[in-house]
């Protein structure tokens, strides 16, 4: 039987990535480019008994994600820059109470209002240090309408396993581009739910580490009662100031996403084998920098593409290991350098890195590549 095909925008492929997942709750605020995800989710989770909801503002969106993800569904959000800052606080207490929920960020101009309908690829250090404290941090960054639907249900299965929010950062680009999507059948790609208690309501603690560094997580509304809250907690999840319970909790909840970083990172190695200049990119400008790769090669210029598919945790020792081999490293991205600096600091001086900056809305061309590979090979 041959699978569904479609034409599809990216933003309408992440609303059905989150379908695929078993995601049941949706809540939003309007905001541009992302506004699609929240169109189809608000036609399609009715269709499969799930809940549709606008909040007042992106502070309120978020909080119902919290407290549907509590109840046992999986929920996500979707918003741009702005409305990130605005969900940062109550995605630090997602952090800290850790709840499993998905943000979709598609990225524009900024900071403040920047370009609405502008391409970015600035708030990937929101995912990391957006919100305040020390918290885990996993971002997806797809390139294709196909991989924003496939990179939703993982982050969907990342935030289920590891209990933390999970972020999904396509450019505007990614978000608005059609392309053909080919539909898996159910069951196809795995889908993850989290772990639930194997004991009694009575003995049950939402934050017990004898289960190891991810513990079970009960749903509200069943017989399991716990206790949440945004402060420093003990097993039981009531607040304590004691320092050696809140130095191992924070140290518990990195660790779990840090010390997992071989299942949770992903890349796309291209023409490395005997590559000299090797271009970092993801996005949109990845597809750009691929086409460089190809023309580069074309011209005498031994090139290589490593294509960042998650972006935090950021793959270091795969950097690390590439600039033991060649000779240069170059970085475009639409922003003024996060990528390139996070890189400069993997390589630790074996090879320069050399980086493209665009913030002007438009996206980053493949001539613009080429030519800095001449400079630097």
């Amino acid at each position: 039987m041959a699978k569904k095909v479609a034409f599809m925008q990216g933003n309408e492929a992440a609303a059905h990535g989150a379908l695929y997942a078993g995601c049941k709750f949706f809540a939003g605020y309007p905001i541009t480019p992302s506004t699609e995800v929240a169109e189809v989710m608000s036609a399609e989770l009715p269709k499969v008994g799930g809940k549709f909801i606008q909040m007042e503002d992106e502070i309120g969106a978020m909080s119902a994600v919290i407290g549907a993800a509590l109840t046992g569904a999986k929920a996500l959000t979707s918003t741009s820059g702005p409305g990130l800052s605005l969900k940062q606080e109550i995605i630090g207490y997602g952090c800290i109470t850790e709840v499993p929920c998905v943000i979709v960020n598609v990225m524009r101009g900024g900071p403040s209002t920047g370009m609405p309908t502008g391409p970015s690829q600035s708030d990937v250090m929101c995912a990391k240090w957006g919100t305040h404290g020390d918290h885990p941090a996993i971002c997806l960054v797809p390139a294709s309408v196909q991989e924003l639907f496939e990179e939703t249900i993982r982050a969907f299965n990342l935030a289920e396993k590891y209990r933390t929010p999970v972020m999904i950062m396509p450019d505007e680009i990614v978000g608005h581009m059609r392309e053909r999507i080919v539909f898996p059948e159910p069951g196809e790609i795995e889908v993850i739910n989290r772990t639930t208690p194997s004991v009694s309501p009575e003995q049950y603690k939402p934050y017990d580490t004898k289960f190891g560094d991810v513990p079970p997580l009960a749903a509200f509304g069943s017989d399991y009662r716990f206790h949440v809250t945004g402060l420093n907690k003990m097993e039981d999840g009531f607040p304590t100031t004691k320092a050696s319970i809140v130095q191992a909790e924070e140290e518990r909840q990195v660790r779990k996403v840090e010390a997992n970083a071989d299942d949770i990172i992903k890349y796309e190695e291209y023409m490395l084998d005997d590559a000299e200049v090797v271009v970092v990119a993801f996005g949109s400008t990845s597809r750009s920098a691929r086409f460089a790769v190809n023309e580069a090669r074309k011209q005498g210029i031994k090139a290589g593409l490593f294509r960042l598919i998650t972006f935090w945790p950021f793959p270091e020792k795969q950097i690390l290991a590439l600039s033991k081999k060649v000779k240069a490293f170059i970085t475009p991205e639409m922003n003024l350098g996060m990528c390139t600096e996070v890189v400069k600091g993997c390589v630790a001086g074996n090879a320069p890195v050399h980086g493209i900056f665009r913030v002007d809305g438009e996206p980053i061309n493949p001539d613009q590549i080429v030519d800095k590979m001449k400079e630097v090979k």
